[in-house]
């Protein structure tokens, strides 16, 4: 069975209009990918007040955070200070930065040892994860 030219013409249009009513459909059924902005870098610099103390004695581990988006953020970031037993990294101490970018974070330990430490500052909205580097704090 053979059409005409001018049949086959409008089975094309009525497909095409048919697509082009069904397609705004279709797109709206799938939510527009949104790209997170990219997280800002972040340099954490810390070190003890004293690099020898006594068991139970408070020191305060001591640095600042520089990064090229602070004058952005208004929050304060929080830091935590790690110390590394049996390969791992455990928490402890957590304070806040000064809008500045300084801090001075007390901590005292209950044992006397060599202890490796780091100051942690985790990911948020606004700064990727970073640590500074690796110090010693030597209790007696």
């Amino acid at each position: 069975m053979r059409t005409s030219p001018l049949a086959r013409t409008l089975t094309a249009l009525t497909v095409a209009c048919a697509a082009l009513t069904v397609m705004p459909v279709a797109a709206s059924a799938f939510p527009a990918v949104t790209q997170a902005p990219a997280k800002h870098k972040m340099k954490v610099q810390a070190k003890p007040a004293k690099t020898k103390i006594k068991k139970q004695e408070k020191t305060q581990i001591k640095g600042r955070i520089d990064d090229t988006a602070r004058s952005a953020s208004d929050t304060a970031e929080t830091l935590i200070v790690q110390e590394l037993q049996a390969g791992v990294w455990v928490d402890v101490a957590t304070d806040e930065c000064r809008p500045n970018g300084a801090f001075a974070i007390d901590v005292s330990f209950d044992v006397s040892a060599t202890l490796s430490l780091r100051v942690f500052h985790p990911e948020s909205t606004l700064y990727a994860a970073a640590y500074s580097d690796v110090f010693a704090l030597v209790v007696l």
